[in-house]
């Protein structure tokens, strides 16, 4: 039978244990709170990973698909290139066999065989020479031919300065050449040269032809050949020459001087037979005004055989005389 709590003993028992209750109570409540705020933390946290593992996850799927499409590209373009190489050397392959085609036809057909050569702007050689020192004949291939030893052989005229060849496809060959000109001759064991303004030796006569005969050239005799030049010391000679006859063509003497005198480098000497006079220039200083001084002269002294010299320096109290033969 069960005890029968007193009244007095229930107030006892809430005055001394209600107080704890309550406390056990509100205790149990917090930290039923506290674990509630706990989980929320937790999954909010666990929310918070998973995002950035998403996003990780996401990058990394991103970076692995731009370096797969990196990649892709890398291998369409190298297959590209493949291709365009393959396509460039087929290319070179048709061409050249083109070409190697052509070439076969070109150096076998008849139809390239020379009918005809044409000499152009010849006047000293004539056009049969030219062919003839060309070696080229009629009905040979007008491709076989080397145009650089033709030219050489053609050269071996000295009359002939440069050279060019045009094919003139099918069947024509022109040769078009530049002649050097004969301006002076030199005297040559009882003979004459024939020398052009660059000094080249162009033929061997027996008469001067009414050049200017250059005197006192020092090129050794054996070296007075056709096709060779003068020496140096003349070639430097030469020039002086050559600027004396242009005065000389500006002053209307042209035709009068028949012989220049180089032998000195410090006394060009010209001889003028019709006026019975020669001119002595000194060196190749103030020319111009030598040759007024000089012709001035010649017509005071028109009458009388003599030398003219104006061959000191006019500009510093020199004076030109005229000195008659006796």
């Amino acid at each position: 039978m069960a005890k029968k709590i007193k009244e007095e003993d229930f107030d006892f028992y809430y005055k001394n244990n209600g107080q704890d209750i309550e406390e056990q109570e509100t205790k149990k409540k917090r930290t039923e709170r506290e674990k509630r705020i706990k989980s929320k933390r937790q999954e909010s946290n666990f929310d918070t990973e998973d995002e950035t593992v998403i996003q990780m996850t996401n990058k990394n799927n991103l970076k692995k698909e731009d370096i797969r499409r990196k990649k892709e590209q890398r291998n369409k373009r190298k297959k590209e290139k493949r291709i365009r190489r393959i396509k460039i050397v087929i290319e070179i392959i048709i061409f050249l066999g083109a070409i190697a085609g052509s070439s076969i036809f070109a150096m076998t057909s008849p139809i390239f065989n020379i009918k005809d050569i044409k000499v152009s702007n010849n006047q000293i050689v004539s056009s049969e020479e030219i062919i003839s020192l060309s070696e080229l004949k009629s009905e040979e291939n007008i491709f076989k031919f080397n145009k650089n030893i033709t030219k050489d052989k053609i050269k071996e005229n000295a009359y002939i300065d440069t050279i060019k060849i045009h094919r003139k496809l099918p069947s024509t060959l022109e040769i078009e050449v530049t002649e050097r000109e004969p301006k002076f001759s030199v005297e040559h064991l009882g003979k004459y040269a024939y020398i052009s303004t660059q000094g080249y030796i162009l033929e061997i006569s027996e008469d001067s032809k009414g050049l200017v005969i250059i005197q006192g050239v020092t090129t050794e005799e054996e070296d007075v050949v056709a096709g060779k030049r003068l020496n140096n010391h003349d070639l430097v000679a030469l020039e002086t020459v050559i600027k004396i006859m242009y005065i000389i063509k500006e002053n209307n003497l042209e035709g009068k001087v028949n012989t220049i005198d180089i032998s000195d480098k410090n006394d060009y000497i010209l001889y003028m037979s019709e006026e019975k006079k020669r001119i002595h220039l000194g060196d190749n200083s103030n020319l111009g005004n030598k040759m007024l001084y000089a012709i001035s002269i010649m017509e005071k002294e028109k009458n009388n055989e003599g030398d003219i010299y104006v061959n000191g320096d006019l500009n510093n109290k020199f004076r030109s005389y005229f000195r008659q033969k006796v």
